[in-house]
């Protein structure tokens, strides 16, 4: 009896400790935003549960120390197994080898090119997709019915058009005695997404285009691309319903109730929700000459270099796991991004949605814009604003200046 008991002891000793040396820890990374992180960590919790062999540990960074962060981290042979990245960043990311292509058993790529959107194949280079997202995101305009109401305004009814927007603003913006400004018609932001607007929607709109399709050239130094700049700059120099940095950002001026319309991406939803006493509507985005256009985003998650053996294959598993249906309506209900799958947009509950409903509608035209890199490409922007507003430079100018640099940077990253 001694040596049964003996035995039965040994074997589940021996299956504990088989269970340990299976037992993997990864981690996750992505930049501080309180409602992805806090979708991230039900996901993570749904995926332990499901896994009890795998634990997931999520680090955030700030947004501004986020891709330094990461270059540092990996290459060390530290930081994330699967790692977030704005998609623009993709080419940078492989440059610096820090990440590998997906496992193709895990992640057919015939598959994700008929399941996701289509700009999402942005994420596959020489046939291997390298990373996928859980979401995408497109631009819309927010309006506060309040402001609107308080200014005689329909609170239901928003500017389809870009001549209406100006109108609106004109009408909802306050200013003191002194002149400064109280309260915008519009929230101007090129920190946020107005440099996105302005280069993929404002340009198109205007009939022109903001590069070539595959990225290699710039095109916005036309009469259309310096009419696009000038309408967005006439807001601020010549029908005064905006300033730049008022009240620090678009975000704030628009939560707190000093602007009257802000355009930002459906991310923002989640914040805009949390923000009590805002009452908000939502439409697409306003229209010139009949003409709309719009500007998809997202930010995916790709497996590191670090990742190896066990901790290669959970990463998949998890990464697998994080762009299901089900993650995608997780996502979509917690922090107000789109689903990256067709199936789960393309529903008349989805397109119908009054919040989530006109950036889902924008996605059929909008256009994923193929960066050199994303960062210092949309500083091109800001500063070309910059000069316009605080130095007084010519539109036609500032526009010429910014293509050349814009270019330059798009050469030295061929």
């Amino acid at each position: 009896m001694r040596g049964f008991l003996c035995r039965m002891i040994a074997a589940a000793l021996l299956a504990m400790l088989a269970s340990q040396a299976r037992a993997v820890e990864i981690e996750y990374w992505q930049y501080t935003f309180k409602q992805r992180v806090e979708a991230m960590d039900t996901l993570i919790a749904q995926f332990q549960k499901a896994n009890p062999n795998i634990t997931v540990k999520q680090v955030n960074v700030p947004y501004d120390n986020y891709r330094t962060r990461i270059a540092a981290a990996i290459p060390a042979g530290e930081g994330p197994d699967v790692a977030q990245l704005f998609y623009g960043w993709l080419t940078d990311y492989i440059k610096g080898g820090l990440l590998q292509p997906l496992p193709e058993d895990a992640f057919p790529t015939a598959t994700i090119d008929h399941d996701f959107f289509p700009f999402v194949q942005g994420m596959k280079v020489g046939g291997r997709y390298y990373a996928l997202p859980t979401a995408v995101r497109s631009l819309a305009l927010f309006w506060n019915r309040k402001v609107f109401q308080d200014a005689g305004l329909d609170p239901s009814k928003q500017p389809q058009t870009l001549a209406e927007l100006v109108d609106i603003a004109r009408k909802t913006t306050k200013r003191d005695p002194s002149g400064n400004l109280l309260s915008a018609g519009i929230a101007l932001d090129m920190t946020g997404q107005d440099a996105q607007w302005i280069r993929e929607v404002l340009i198109r709109e205007f009939g022109g285009a903001p590069y070539t399709d595959d990225g290699s050239k710039v095109l916005y130094n036309t009469p259309a691309g310096v009419a696009a700049v000038q309408w967005y700059a006439d807001l601020i120099t010549k029908e005064k319903v905006s300033e730049l940095g008022f009240m620090t950002d678009g975000v704030t001026a628009f939560r707190s109730g000093h602007a009257a319309m802000t355009i930002d991406g459906s991310f923002r939803l989640g914040a805009f929700d949390d923000q009590k006493g805002l009452d908000y509507g939502v439409a697409e985005l306003p229209a010139y000459n009949g003409k709309r256009a719009n500007f998809a985003s997202y930010w995916a998650n790709g497996i590191t270099a670090k990742a190896h053996g066990e901790k290669l294959a959970a990463a998949a598993k998890f990464l697998a796991f994080i762009t299901t249906p089900d993650a995608m309506q997780l996502w979509m209900e917690k922090v107000g991004e789109l689903p990256a799958r067709v199936a789960l947009a393309d529903t008349d509950a989805v397109k119908n949605h009054p919040k989530y409903g006109p950036f889902v509608r924008g996605l059929s035209y909008a256009r994923a814009t193929v960066f050199a890199d994303e960062s210092s490409q949309r500083q091109v922007m800001m500063d070309m604003m910059d000069r316009i507003v605080i130095k007084h430079t010519p539109v036609a100018d500032a526009v010429a200046t910014a293509a050349a640099e814009d270019q330059k940077i798009i050469d030295s990253r061929k």
